[in-house]
């Protein structure tokens, strides 16, 4: 039986503990060979179960079967095998408490100073769309145990729960003869008690999804760090970036080819531009500032889409973000390179259009691998103090308009005012859109009054109208989306002012019959959709 650490001083509750016993059971072999090695040339002992054995010899490195170690064979085709107390009592004895040591010399338990385990992978077979008996089959349980044991006794043992951890262990032992410090052994328990808490969690979203439970009675949010990030919103706040188990293109897939660092605002305004562009199945653009669509168009190809989307708002377009639904061409990256934009994102960007504007090296393009899909069951949080807030996604689809007016919208303002109110639902409330011929001309967002919405939206409309020496109104002829009801004609009144010659609205106001009737008297056709979009 291999010798325990130093206790005492020696050990020390701050100092180096030796590593001279080693537990490795993975299913990611990632670096094991590797791993392996490195222990045996320091003579650490290695217990190991299954295929880590199996794969550790054909590297080279001698093992000892757990069941060996045990006295007891794995049973029930390995769902027991390392629940033991000479495997566990190994790991949890604590080595500077007298009484421990004398057990472990009584029951003859050597003690364990590493453990090295991944978990079973549920995830992965989750993501393949695995049936519910293999589901349930990839739930770990001894795995679990080893590490939550281990990292619980993290004064004496060194746990690694994922490949990654591998060579801030080796570094160290190579440093200090073969020992961890107690900072490492404190950061790695604190890893493995979030990957153990991750694993359960996208175990329990499963089976409570599975029973079509949406909100069960425990939520519990589980995410991968995939970037530290300069700053939060404003540079006095700390931030990073997180990736759930959600399965959806957008900027967690997305591959950043070039350009500078991206920022928290940055990633806030490219989910928000590129979910308004997945909307769309004719080639779209949509330009996003401060989270709300500046411009947002559809054409037969992305040049006239990003061109139409420009125009709504050229002015607020500058540093914006820019969104595709379809692989970028060089085309249209030859006309975006003209203006200063912060970040692109489509679901491919062609080598041609790579080359265009890899000449704006501060330019950040991310490439998503595809779109996300619009229709998507989900649910989606907002944090609150003290707890959160959980919905599904706004995702009901095209609406069932109901004319509600004298005059029935024609085929064109009907093709519009589904535009319009789609991109509506993608804009801050209070928000009311105006669109003409499948790209918004005017957006009035994130006001208290609706009817300051309205008269924003036609105010910047104008003052792009007059920059780019056009004497006609964008708004004349154009159709007017309101993401709520019109709580009074005003709103209504303002966009019949401007020109619009529609209107698409939830309705149920209880002032309904005046905005039906304020329609009337300026003779726009009116259309209840019937549902609300609000995005606060």
């Amino acid at each position: 039986m291999s010798q325990p650490p130093p206790q005492g001083a020696a050990a020390g509750i701050a100092g180096l503990v030796p590593i001279t016993r080693a537990l490795i059971s993975v299913s990611d072999k990632t670096g094991l060979a590797e791993f392996g090695k490195f222990l045996a040339g320091r003579k650490v002992e290695i217990l190991s179960t299954g295929g880590s054995a199996e794969a550790l010899r054909k590297a080279g490195v001698p093992v000892t079967e757990v069941s060996t170690a045990t006295g007891q064979p794995e049973i029930l085709g390995g769902r027991v095998k390392t629940l033991h107390p000479k495997i566990h009592g190994g790991i949890l004895a604590k080595r500077d408490e007298p009484s421990h040591l004398a057990q472990l010399s009584a029951q003859g338990i050597a003690a364990i100073d590493l453990v090295a385990v991944n978990l079973y992978p549920f995830e992965a077979a989750l993501a393949k769309g695995a049936d519910f008996a293999t589901c349930i089959e990839n739930i770990d349980i001894g795995g679990p145990a080893l590490i939550r044991a281990a990292a619980k006794n993290h004064d004496f043992v060194t746990v690694a729960a994922d490949p990654a951890d591998y060579p801030a262990i080796t570094a160290e032992m190579a440093e200090h003869d073969g020992a961890t410090s107690l900072r490492l052994r404190r950061r790695l328990a604190a890893d493995a008690y979030a990957r153990t808490a991750s694993y359960d969690a996208a175990i329990a979203d499963w089976m409570s999804k599975n029973q079509g439970d949406l909100f069960p009675q425990r939520m519990i949010l589980a995410g991968v760090r995939r970037q530290l990030l300069r700053y939060g919103e404003n540079p006095h706040q700390q931030a990073a970036f997180y990736a759930t188990s959600e399965k959806q293109f957008g900027v967690a897939t997305a591959v950043q080819l070039q350009g500078k660092e991206l920022s928290y605002n940055n990633l806030n305004d490219t989910d928000a531009a590129f979910g308004l562009v997945a909307e769309f199945r004719e080639p779209a653009c949509a330009i996003v500032k401060h989270a709300n669509p500046c411009g947002a168009a559809t054409a037969t190809t992305l040049k006239e889409a990003w061109e139409r989307a420009l125009a709504c708002d050229p002015i607020s377009a500058y540093g914006g973000v820019v969104a595709f639904n379809r692989p970028l061409d060089p085309d249209t990256a030859r006309e975006i390179a003209k203006l200063f934009t912060e970040v692109i994102i489509a679901p491919q960007v062609l080598d041609p259009a790579r080359k265009i504007l890899a000449e704006k090296k501060n330019l950040r393009v991310l490439e998503a691998g595809g779109l996300p899909d619009a229709a998507l069951s989900g649910v989606v949080f907002r944090s609150l103090a003290g707890g959160f807030l959980a919905q599904t996604l706004d995702n009901e689809g095209s609406p069932e308009l109901k004319v509600v007016g004298k005059r029935a919208p024609s085929a064109a303002e009907r093709s519009d005012l589904l535009f319009a109110f789609l991109v509506a639902k993608h804009v801050k409330s209070n928000a009311v859109v105006f669109a003409h011929r499948g790209a918004t001309v005017a957006i009035g967002a994130g006001q208290m009054s609706r009817v300051d919405a309205a008269r924003i939206a036609v105010l910047k409309s104008d003052a792009a109208a007059r920059i780019a020496g056009e004497k006609k109104r964008r708004t004349e002829g154009s159709v007017v989306a309101s993401d709520a009801f019109f709580p009074f004609p005003d709103a209504l009144i303002v966009a019949a002012e401007a020109g619009a010659s529609a209107a698409i609205a939830p309705g149920g106001s209880v002032r309904d019959d005046e905005i039906i009737a304020a329609a009337d008297a300026h003779d726009m056709a009116l259309v209840f959709a019937g549902a609300r979009h609000f995005r606060h």
